[in-house]
């Protein structure tokens, strides 16, 4: 078999294969066995017929499209996978002779991933510097605020007695409704009053009310809103009260360090701490691991924007395409996960815009991905980074049995050797 390899515009490339006609006929006799269980033969079973009674009894052009259909699929995919051609999508195949006898010749025009000049790409790591991080007493504080509300006792407030309404503090279960959102459809909602986790204003007109009681008043969107058809806007609103309860917050003390137990800076349980002061200086050393874990995010998501910004690659609009539609589908997941019940075309027509501008929206951030990705790639390349079966199994023993079993095991591994990839693509350039 001849194959010639012709290199295309935008990352494209001609596979020109041409068979003998001793090679093309084992796939016409493949597809002859293929083709017997659909002739009925008299005096025969399906598929049991001698094989020249079914070739005589068919058309000719049915067995060549068959045969040819054979060749291009076997022909076409043991090349690309024995020559590690990273193809995108499905070829585009142009029969170009094809005859009982003959020689079979064929082209297949591919897709595939671009190559990536890189820049100095050292020099940049090396000019990208951490800032350093501290922690506050104030971030401590909130952290033991959080904490000593997890642990609050609830009570539930009586509506009928004159301490029975919602005071700021308290905590409320209501159900609201207003025609900007889901159409006016009832939602549930559960909340710390005053803690301002609801609109500006919201949150004032329910002080005073009880459990039972109904009311509508009017509340503004915040100028920042996610959904900008409602920024700003003046709204209004029903709401009922179905509960309030009183939290009774536990005093920040000694005893409450150790009723608590002690959490390691990973988050794991530890021994239990003696002293308040020993809780607060174990959560500052969890809060310090977890900004210097952000600040090391920070830079290496800098440190690849840079080296990205400077890289030469063609990006195919196949690939920005099917990132976009990626992109697209993990829009639909978190709406599905987030609003109960809405469906992607409700949302479509609550922010007055079809699929495919959303879409449209999406194409810098796709092109964005695929150059980091396309770049850690080649990263990887250049620094002959490798991944080895052992590092695999050892990561992935990290996961819980329970875990595993819950997920595509292929697609995990394949998920875990891309993220060791990564951490050494990075942990190179920050030895460098």
């Amino acid at each position: 078999m001849k194959v010639e390899q012709k290199k295309l515009a935008k990352s494209q490339i001609e596979l020109t294969f041409e068979l003998t006609p001793e090679e093309f006929s084992e796939h016409t006799e493949h597809a002859l066995e293929h083709l017997k269980s659909h002739v009925k033969i008299d005096g025969f079973r399906d598929g049991k017929a001698p094989a020249k009674m079914v070739e005589d009894k068919i058309k000719p052009e049915l067995l060549l499209m068959e045969a040819g259909d054979h060749a291009v699929q076997h022909v076409y995919s043991q090349y690309v996978t024995e020559n590690k051609i990273e193809a995108i999508g499905h070829p585009e195949v142009q029969i170009k002779k094809i005859a009982k006898g003959s020689e079979f010749i064929f082209t297949a025009t591919i897709t595939i991933l671009p190559e990536v000049e890189l820049p100095d790409y050292k020099e940049i790591a090396k000019a990208i510097k951490g800032k350093e991080v501290t922690v506050t007493e104030e971030e401590i504080q909130d952290s033991l605020n959080y904490l000593r509300r997890s642990r609050a006792k609830m009570s539930l407030k009586n509506p009928t007695s004159p301490d029975g309404s919602a005071g700021r503090g308290d905590f409320v279960e209501i159900e609201y409704s207003t025609k900007d959102i889901e159409n006016g459809k009832a939602i549930k909602d559960q909340f710390t009053l005053g803690e301002g986790g609801m609109i500006k204003g919201f949150e004032d007109n329910i002080v005073g009310m009880s459990a039972g009681q109904e009311k509508e008043f009017k509340a503004t969107f915040p100028e920042q809103s996610p959904r900008k058809d409602l920024a700003g806007k003046e709204a209004d609103f029903k709401v009922k009260v179905i509960s309030v309860h009183k939290m009774e917050l536990p005093e920040i003390n000694d005893e409450f360090a150790k009723q608590l137990g002690a959490f390691s800076a990973q988050g794991g349980p530890a021994s239990g701490w003696d002293t308040l002061a020993a809780m607060k200086d174990s959560m500052k050393q969890g809060i310090l691991q977890e900004k210097k874990d952000a600040e090391k995010q920070r830079v290496r998501a800098e440190i690849l924007e840079k080296i990205a910004s400077k890289s030469k690659m063609e990006l195919p609009e196949t690939i920005i395409e099917q990132e976009q539609q990626r992109l697209i589908e993990d829009l639909k997941n978190r709406i599905n996960q987030m609003a109960k019940g809405v469906s992607w075309e409700q949302y479509l027509a609550s922010i007055k815009k079809t699929e495919q501008e959303v879409k449209d929206t999406y194409k810098k951030e796709a092109e964005k991905r695929l150059r980091g990705f396309l770049v850690l790639r080649q990263l990887g390349k250049a620094e002959n980074v490798q991944v080895s079966d052992t590092e695999i199994d050892e990561e992935m023993k990290k996961v819980p049995g329970d875990q595993i079993s819950k997920i595509d095991i292929n697609q995990f591994r394949e998920y875990t050797k891309g993220v060791l990839f990564n951490e050494k693509v990075f942990q190179n350039l920050e030895n460098n």
